[in-house]
């Protein structure tokens, strides 16, 4: 009798460049729904870690373990006031610009697990990632790489049979405002 042997199924991680993901969303003109991608990484690609990169700001506290407990692990970068040195004008409001660099720390965290993953998915639309993609792509590691919309870095066009575009997902993965119940007053 012969015994079959059970095919293994393959551990995927997810690296995830937030600010590109949301930035690119919200440029197509919705909001991501973090709850649905989180279960949609898991149940369309047996996504057992998500990473997701993004920069640390004190007052996004909340938000962060919010993410936290939907499943993502946070890389939080420490961040840089980019208008620290600039000059208010008088009378005009002024608004910081923060910028939390993640590309390198997310090239390093697939790098350092590269040994317990068997695929990987990339989230960005940054060609910042090529020599990631190239590497992983080499070492038949590389699931997908998804992009937040049509307008992704031309650097990435010799994977194009590689991406999913998740504007193309919008009907599963947008956030709708739910009404909140009503509570009776008795």
């Amino acid at each position: 009798m012969l015994k079959r042997r059970n095919k293994k199924t393959p551990t995927v991680y997810a690296f995830i460049d937030s600010q590109n993901l949301n930035l690119g969303v919200q440029k197509v003109g919705w909001k991501m729904d973090w709850r649905a991608f989180r279960a949609y990484l898991k149940d369309q690609f047996n996504v057992s870690k998500a990473y997701m990169f993004i920069g640390y700001m004190p007052e996004n506290e909340p938000l962060y373990e919010h993410m936290h407990e939907l499943g993502y692990l946070i890389a939080l970068k420490r961040t840089v006031d980019l208008s620290a040195g600039d000059k208010e004008r008088e009378g005009e409001e002024h608004k910081p610009t923060v910028k939390g660099n993640i590309d390198a720390d997310l090239v390093l965290y697939a790098m350092k697990e590269l040994g317990n993953y068997d695929k990987a998915i990339i989230v960005s639309g940054d060609g910042d990632f090529v020599s990631l993609i190239e590497y992983l792509a080499d070492q038949n590691k590389l699931l997908h790489i998804m992009t937040p919309n049509w307008q992704y870095s031309s650097l990435l066009k010799p994977w194009e049979h590689y991406i999913i575009r998740i504007d193309q997902l919008r009907n599963e993965l947008a956030y709708k405002d739910r009404p909140r119940k009503q509570h009776k007053r008795h």
